[in-house]
């Protein structure tokens, strides 16, 4: 028996470089006991619509069609026994897989293999009821199928604990893969930004047989060929023991570094002592003579909420050194968004770049994912999801037992070409892209909705908790698909009421007083242009727009 199934993560596949953050949060560093794990997919010119996978029971023998990259003809794999719901990247266990990608020897990609980082991602997340047992399906499912891509990071995690594991292919003809998984410290926080960063690890004396891998401690478990096979490839001549990933598989290079690494640093510094993350400077400008990589991980001065991990992924380095905001790039309006590419060259001919902070104009959509292992399973598991911008969007729960997408969050509603008022992608870029080029004088108004709307879902969880404990297990999948349909609804509405007040409060360039979202009675008035600006204006016209003493 065969089951075609046309792959539901094609809209995340054609990314660009430099693409993806993920920040991880262990379940002693939070304030209430959860892990959490956070993605922005990033990439021009696509829309991330959110996915669903129904759980099943499947026949002997049945099997499935894959369509990966491009347009290849369909693979055909086993299907397992049983395949559990899958809301978005969290399944019904409050088992959760994100990723970014670093490319690393593009020499070990294996075009020839079955599964893609994302279908390997769909695959196990049906599959996995921890993230142990993810990590070991993951290995599993490339050792037989083959991975046609290139160096990869999942942070695979469950209500219990988060694992960073990095992986990258054999190359061609060469099925499986090479790969390091470390468990994150209860009480850390880590984060990862298209690059590797696991260094030296733990190592066994020989691979368990039962599973074909090496685990150390129940801290570290990786590929048991991982440093044979660098030897053999010619990446590392050294002791086992001196042996890094990172170096093997994934060397640096200054894009490495201060477009991908100066990410983490940056959530690194809102935790933690900040002279001691400004110390990494040298580092992230380029200079590895001292300091040649970021912690692995830290333990946060204070417990991190999920409305504080929200907005870490809004980030734009703003307080830092590579403040995006305070200079004349930020041009007359303090924006934190550039349109030129990373890399380009200035009218005499000299390379220069611009910095690639964790929040982006680019994204396709954004995701904070909660687990909690003293909540029932239904609601214990939390993905807050929007699509476009985590700046410049609210986060709507959703929850991990949802068995239907809401309708401003399916692909037919989010056609990149065609601009729809029903589309989350598009009602968010509607109002984004009007405040992007006048940042400054309309960011408030966003902020304000994006906050009423996240005050409202947090304090509808403690009602949502109370309500579903004496529910049956389907009347609870019931309700909770409800909520997060009405709540998805919601941010709809009040989007089209920011929209429409942004254009009117803000029509011709001038500012209507405001309050709570309304207009009130009030003067008009001319919101001044950023210091940075003023001053750069005034240094190149010189004496041109001074004003004479009267």
């Amino acid at each position: 028996m065969k089951r075609l199934i046309l792959s539901a993560i094609l809209p995340f596949i054609a990314v660009a470089s430099f693409a993806c953050t993920n920040l991880i949060v262990g379940k002693l560093a939070s304030t209430d006991g959860s892990v959490m794990c956070t993605y922005n997919c990033d990439g021009f010119g696509f829309a991330s619509p959110l996915t669903y996978s129904a759980p099943g029971r499947h026949a002997p023998g049945e099997m499935i069609a894959l369509r990966g990259y491009g347009s290849q003809a369909p693979r055909y794999i086993a299907q397992a026994e049983y395949t559990y719901g899958v809301m978005g990247l969290m399944n019904e266990n409050q088992v959760t897989i994100v990723e970014t990608t670093w490319d690393g020897r593009e020499e070990l990609r294996n075009p020839e293999g079955y599964l893609d980082y994302f279908t390997l991602m769909d695959l196990t997340l049906q599959r996995a009821t921890s993230a142990r047992e993810a990590i070991a399906i993951m290995d599993a499912l490339v050792q037989e199928y083959g991975y046609n891509a290139t160096g990869e990071s999942f942070a695979v995690c469950d209500k219990n604990e988060a694992w960073i594991m990095e992986l990258i292919g054999k190359g061609k003809g060469r099925k499986g893969a090479v790969w390091v998984a470390l468990k994150v410290p209860d009480d850390c926080i880590c984060a990862y930004a298209n690059c590797s960063r696991i260094r030296q690890f733990p190592q066994a004396k020989k691979a368990d047989k039962k599973l074909g891998f090496c685990v150390v401690e129940g801290e570290c478990m990786y590929s048991a060929d991982v440093i044979s096979f660098a030897r053999e490839m010619g990446y590392y001549s050294g002791s086992d023991a001196d042996f890094s990933f990172r170096e093997a598989y994934g060397p640096m290079d200054f894009s490495a570094i201060r477009y991908c690494d100066a990410r983490v640093w940056s959530f690194f510094r809102h935790h933690y002592d900040t002279d001691v993350m400004d110390s990494y400077l040298p580092y992230i400008n380029g200079d590895m003579s001292q300091i040649d990589a970021l912690p692995l991980w830290i333990k946060p001065k204070e417990k991190l909420s999920p409305r504080d991990v929200m907005n870490d992924m809004r980030d734009h380095y703003e307080g830092t050194a590579l403040d995006m905001t305070v200079d004349v790039s930020a041009g007359p309006w303090a924006s934190p968004y550039r349109n030129q590419p990373v890399n380009f060259k200035s009218s005499d001919g000299t390379d220069m770049f611009r910095e690639r902070p964790i929040g982006c104009q680019q994204s396709g959509m954004t995701m904070v994912c909660r687990m909690r292992d003293y909540l029932p399973d239904e609601v214990g598991g939390i993905t807050y999801f929007n699509m476009d911008d985590a700046s410049m969007v609210a986060y709507v729960p959703v929850y991990c037992s949802a068995n239907r997408i809401p309708d401003p969050f399916r692909r037919e509603n989010n056609n990149i070409r065609e601009f729809s008022t029903e589309s989350a992608f598009w009602m968010n870029n509607f109002v984004a892209n009007m405040i992007y080029p006048r940042y400054s004088a309309m960011i408030g108004d966003l902020k304000d909705a994006q906050k009423e709307l996240e005050d409202f879902y947090e304090k509808d969880q403690e009602e949502v908790e109370q309500r579903i404990k004496d529910m049956t297990h389907g009347d609870r999948v019931e309700y909770l698909t409800g909520k997060t349909i009405s709540y998805t609804d919601m941010m709809m509405k009040r989007w089209d009421k920011l929209a429409k007040l942004l254009i009117v409060k803000h029509n011709d360039q001038i500012m209507l007083p405001s309050e709570n979202g309304e207009l009130v009675q009030g003067r008009r008035t001319s919101p001044a242009y950023a210091p940075a600006f003023i001053d750069a204006v005034k240094a190149q016209t010189g004496e041109r727009y001074v004003k004479p003493a009267e």
